[in-house]
């Protein structure tokens, strides 16, 4: 295995739940989340939302099944796994899709009629935006998803795209805050956003929202959105966040610390540049190729990133950002350098690869097949020029999402 293979897989491998779900929930003689009792005098229940659902709900069954009332997971197609206390739901992803109305039906009917006396666990992920959804008055799914396609399209930003979901739905934006009032309400979140913004993650929707209509609606006139029912959202003081206690259980920076002691245990002098990557592919690129260019330390040296790129796509290729990205960086890299572009979730657009890496060699063998890097940037095609020339990362489904991971490796010369 390539070392930033390796060092890949070391950074997933520490954002898993079965690394993050124990130190916050156990039990001994009652549940205790994050080391501080939780009175249960009334029903349990669990729901689980976003791209590792499945496996953060496994591990807090395997310490709290039997005491759950009921639960509900509601994960991407083809990321589920076996529960033996909660009931799955796969949904749509990066657009909702029936499946994802199904389950913010199901999340409504199951918070019908908590009391003060009953206890809401919520295990919060990236992906959660799209796959617990409900239709805004007057709107179908096939206008709701044309409105985040267009969005996703144009370039914009994660920040944006979920101001407009919050303020399109009753489920985002504190919305289930809203719903589990007055009970009591845990959140735990594995953060994919940059900043972990809690209002962000997965829309907010047992947080309340910083964004105002004004943001959403300035956001929707700027992408040329027209005719959306916008409304406002719940805000810091509400009376329905008394009951709200969050817990940040995992993010980007742990990744990037666990690749960080992979690559040093391989040799590598290694740094930490940012964990706040963000920007369309082309500026990333820029910044990518001047980190290794300055870099004037010891060889050999792995240089890490984490964020979250954006692409404009004006092609009908297939893609994602990360390869996309990764195919940017590769026209002009020297012999020394290997760069690996990839997502943490195992999943980079509408494909099935992570992202991809790319090296001198790699692109030789690329153009040995008559691929033209230009003509698939132009098409975003990254996928297919990558095809065949060990430019691919392959990890499946990683059950973990905390944006994306960009290793930099300078060989010796």
């Amino acid at each position: 295995m390539h070392p930033a293979v390796s060092i890949f897989h070391a950074a997933i491998r520490a954002v898993q739940p079965s690394q993050i779900i124990p130190p916050c929930v156990r039990w001994q003689d009652g549940l205790y989340i994050n080391d501080q009792p939780v009175p249960l005098n009334g029903r349990l229940f669990l729901i689980a939302a976003g791209k590792a659902a499945a496996a953060m709900a496994l591990e807090t069954e395997k310490i709290i099944g039997p005491q759950l009332t009921a639960g509900l997971v509601i994960t991407k197609h083809e990321h589920g796994l076996p529960l033996q206390y909660c009931r799955l739901i796969e949904a749509g992803h990066p657009l909702p899709d029936e499946h994802s109305i199904q389950a913010g039906e199901a999340v409504k009917t199951m918070l019908t009629g908590l009391t003060a006396n009953d206890v809401v666990i919520l295990l919060l992920s990236g992906g959660a935006s799209s796959l617990l959804a409900d239709l805004p008055e007057g709107m179908t799914l096939q206008q709701l998803q044309a409105v985040f396609d267009q969005l996703i399209k144009s370039g914009a930003g994660i920040h944006e795209i979920n101001t407009i979901r919050k303020h399109l739905s009753h489920l985002k934006g504190g919305g289930l805050a809203n719903m589990t009032h007055p009970a009591q309400l845990y959140v735990l979140a594995l953060s994919d956003v940059v900043g972990d913004q809690p209002d962000v993650i997965g829309s907010g929707p047992a947080s309340p929202d910083t964004s105002s209509l004004e943001d959403a609606q300035e956001i929707a006139h700027r992408y040329e959105l027209k005719d959306l029912p916008l409304h406002e959202t719940p805000k810091p003081g509400d009376a329905i966040f008394q009951n709200i206690h969050y817990h940040l259980a995992g993010n980007n920076r742990m990744a990037l610390n666990a690749a960080k002691q992979q690559a040093e245990q391989s040799g590598y002098h290694t740094s930490i540049l940012t964990d706040t990557a963000t920007g369309v592919v082309e500026d990333l690129c820029q910044q990518i190729l001047q980190a290794a260019h300055q870099y004037k330390g010891p060889l050999p040296a792995c240089l890490l990133m984490g964020g979250e790129s954006t692409v404009i796509v004006t092609g009908n290729g297939k893609g994602g950002r990360n390869q996309q990205l990764a195919l940017l960086a590769g026209q002009a890299l020297p012999a020394h350098l290997t760069i690996l572009c990839g997502g943490t979730d195992g999943t980079d657009g509408p494909t099935d690869a992570a992202g991809a890496m790319v090296n001198a060699d790699i692109m030789k063998a690329a153009t040995a097949l008559g691929r033209d890097a230009q003509v698939y940037l132009a098409n975003n095609d990254a996928y297919h020029f990558f095809e065949q020339t060990e430019g691919l990362i392959h990890t499946g489904p990683t059950q973990t999402n905390v944006m994306d991971i960009i290793i930099i490796l300078i060989e010796r010369h």
